[in-house]
């Protein structure tokens, strides 16, 4: 999407240098000393944001991931025994029962029920499990094209 230069320009001085040996020069010549050298590095690096499929991935994981997180409150919820006349209750009943009815009856056991009302919806617990395997799958279909490197998205 958006591309972005950074240039870094590094500038450091050396301290002169001696040798401490030197080797036998003519007597006309001094001992051998480096000058203090100036040295220059320059550094440029292109950042690049993510790609429409890696953008489009993202998406994905975060509406399943809000799904997912909605499941789980259903799931505390009706262990909780939550009343279902509260506003907030009912919302996050009323959202995740589309997601949850395709589970119903693939077991002979939908729910367990306590004495005391609490109840664990073992519907929603296999719903919770077959939307990651379904958000896994989409996933993996939009990581097919992806080029190299961009495929990072766990």
């Amino acid at each position: 999407m958006t591309e972005q230069d950074r240039t870094t320009v590094r500038e450091s001085t050396t301290e002169p240098v001696y040798d401490p040996e030197p080797v036998a020069a003519p007597a006309a010549a001094p001992p051998p000393a480096y000058a203090g050298a100036r040295v220059r590095t320059t550094e440029t690096s292109v950042r690049r944001g993510p790609s429409g499929g890696e953008v489009i991935r993202r998406f994905v994981m975060l509406l399943f991931g809000i799904l997912q997180g909605l499941l789980i409150l259903r799931i505390i919820l009706l262990l909780l025994i939550a009343n279902p006349g509260n506003d907030v209750v009912a919302l996050i009943l009323g959202i995740t029962d589309p997601f949850v009815e395709p589970f119903r009856g693939m077991f002979a056991l939908d729910r367990v029920t306590a004495d005391s009302g609490s109840r664990l919806d073992i519907a929603a617990i296999v719903a919770l499990i077959g939307w990651t395997l379904v958000e896994a799958l989409v996933i993996a279909l939009l990581s097919l094209g992806a080029r190299r490197g961009e495929d990072a998205t766990a």
